[in-house]
């Protein structure tokens, strides 16, 4: 997920993207460890656009 696309998102929206793409990071490293997933590059992609949406709000946090 690019950048520009993250800052589209309302503040809402964006906490309520985090916290589902957490749960969906926390089910596939889980998967992962049980039996191995055909790319497990998505691992490290997910974990990005979870920091890259985590910088987000906080660049918003800081700018009010």
């Amino acid at each position: 997920m690019k950048i520009a696309e993250i800052r589209e998102f309302s503040a809402q929206e964006l906490r309520e993207r985090v916290d589902a793409e957490i749960k969906r990071l926390d089910l596939m490293k889980i998967n992962h460890s049980i039996s191995p997933l055909d790319n497990p590059a998505q691992i490290t992609q997910l974990r990005k656009d979870v920091a890259k949406m985590h910088t987000e709000l906080r660049h918003r946090e800081l700018n009010k």
